[in-house]
């Protein structure tokens, strides 16, 4: 999600023209429709990102089934970089709609919650690799 989607640009664009013309009554279903389409974009993202994952720990089992050495312990989890900053993307992109919603259904008291429910999943995400032991290949 580093390069911004076109597509969903325009459909941000059609959401906010079409409530300027209905008004601020159908605001709810406007943004209600609009995160669908946000959430399926990332389902999209997450499923491609998961089947490459799986695809490469394949080929890792595979080529050390060849060589004969075997992976045991637990799934290799990606903690790069890249997958702190997707999530912090993600967090960020998906903040801006979810506040809006809060404020207008709970006020200050549910946008507080909603960010505190952002910087919790974050923070989470942060400190597994704290938690996460270092991994060791057995037979090296």
């Amino acid at each position: 999600m580093s390069t911004p989607d076109p597509e969903l640009k325009k459909e941000l664009d059609a959401t906010l023209h079409t409530r300027r013309e209905l008004g601020p009554e159908y605001e709810g279903e406007l943004i209600d429709a609009f995160l669908e389409k946000v959430e399926q974009r990332l389902d999209n993202v997450v499923d491609k990102r998961m089947r490459r994952q799986l695809a490469e720990q394949q080929m890792v089992a595979a080529r050390g089934a060849a060589s004969g050495r075997t992976h045991q312990g637990s799934p290799v989890f990606s903690d790069g970089l890249g997958a702190r900053l997707g999530l912090a993307v993600a967090s960020l992109v998906l903040a801006i709609p979810l506040s809006a919603i809060a404020v207008v259904n709970a006020g200050m008291t549910g946008l507080f919650t909603c960010w505190a429910g952002i910087v919790a999943v974050n923070a989470l995400q942060a400190s597994r690799s704290w938690f996460t032991p270092a991994r060791r290949d057995k037979n090296e």
